[in-house]
């Protein structure tokens, strides 16, 4: 059995026992062994390896889990992104025009562009990525679309629900009988999750009980696009019906916020619904931010995630989504880094990635950097030296 030794760390990020609310240990190192985590302490008293890396001193941290993007498509909108930037609002309508794009791309067009965002996530230590379909709204696309997500990755996302397309404009029922029914059926070979984007101009909290109860009957885990455009009953939906996560949550009301800190665990441990916070969506729609200060101190567990996509929020970067959210979002950078990691696991329901603890996963990033702080403290500098993803050095 193979093993390796990280060791020399300044800083490391266990999100588990240690210093502080990210458990900092000074001085510190890993041992990895079969992809796993095998023991974590002082690096003095380390155990012998058959390799070892030596950090020079640099902060480590899990890697980043991204748990909201959108990575199968084709084309781009950087001519609506240039008119939001003139005053032009967004509405979601955009999202149509991708719909075409990612219809009339073959197989190999659609692969290649999740390759190259994947890869482009992980060189910036994103080790874990959540990846939804709705761009195809057809059974035979979203099949598809879905079929390819899942070689990427194991967290996929059925997302039939984005928009009513153009074909079913003015019959909405007949689509989401099409979205509980064939759609599905097709779907669920490659889906661990449901979604629905319930805002305006998309599906209405009826419509989207619906699809998101046929999903769950159909043995997938519940996530909701909700209250991003303008208020509404989204958040309380996902609440309901046990959503693991609730996305966006740009405009709360009290009732929403209570009804998340409501599904708190009895251990203090935070809530068993995530609000998970997409701060690219807003820096790329001119939109306000989300309130994350309000939600941390009613105690509801928070996540941060990229919503790559290619209208409202282009980006893969998770560091750039720390750094927003510490700037526009008030949190601390101890928060972000936190909501980056093992906020986006709890997102995910997973309890074997974002943290550095015997037996998680061995994903793990090594800054060009002494401390996590300088995520924030220097953004848009490519910080990211190393990335481990379980145990091996893609």
């Amino acid at each position: 059995m193979s093993s390796l030794l990280v060791d020399n760390i300044g800083e490391l990020v266990t999100n588990g026992a240690g210093e502080g609310p990210l458990g900092i240990r000074r001085d510190a190192a890993v041992l990895v062994e079969e992809g796993r985590v095998a023991w974590v302490g002082p690096s003095a008293y380390a155990p012998a390896a058959d390799r070892r890396l030596d950090a020079g001193g640099a902060a480590v941290l899990p890697g980043f889990v991204d748990s909201h993007a959108h990575l199968v498509f084709a084309g781009d909108r950087a001519t609506e992104f240039a008119a939001r930037m003139a005053g032009q609002p967004y509405t979601g309508g955009g999202i149509r025009t991708t719909v075409g794009a990612t219809r009339a791309a073959t197989d190999n067009e659609l692969r290649a562009t999740v390759r190259r965002l994947r890869g482009e996530a992980l060189r910036q230590g994103t080790t874990t990525m959540e990846i939804k379909s709705g761009y195809g709204l057809t059974v035979a696309d979203e099949a598809r679309s879905l079929r390819i997500a899942a070689e990427s990755s194991t967290e996929t996302t059925f997302l039939g629900a984005h928009v009513v397309p153009a074909e079913y404009a003015d019959r909405p029922d007949d689509y989401v009988s099409l979205v509980c029914g064939p759609m599905l059926a097709a779907a669920t070979p490659y889906a661990k999750w449901v979604d629905v984007f319930c805002e305006r101009g998309a599906f209405d909290v009826d419509h989207a009980r619906a699809i998101l109860a046929c999903g769950q009957a159909a043995g997938l885990g519940v996530r909701i696009h909700a209250n991003q455009l303008g208020p509404g009953a989204g958040v309380r939906l996902g609440v309901e019906l046990d959503a693991a996560s609730v996305d966006h949550c740009t405009h709360l009301g009290d009732a929403d916020v209570d009804a998340l800190a409501g599904t708190a665990h009895s251990d203090g441990s935070g809530t068993r619904t995530v609000a998970t916070l997409l701060p690219g969506a807003e820096f790329s729609t001119r939109s306000p931010y989300p309130d994350a200060r309000r939600l941390l101190d009613a105690g509801v567990t928070v996540a941060l995630a990229t919503d790559c996509n290619p209208g409202s929020s282009y980006t893969s970067s998770m560091p750039f989504c720390v750094a927003l959210a510490v700037r526009e979002m008030r949190m601390t950078p101890a928060e972000a880094v936190w909501a980056a990691t093992a906020g986006g696991a709890r997102a995910l329901r997973r309890d074997d990635i974002g943290v550095l603890a015997p037996g998680a996963r061995a994903d793990l990033v090594v800054l060009d950097a002494p401390s996590y702080l300088h995520l924030a403290y220097r953004p848009g500098v490519p910080l990211i030296r190393q990335v481990m993803r379980n145990g091996v050095t893609p």
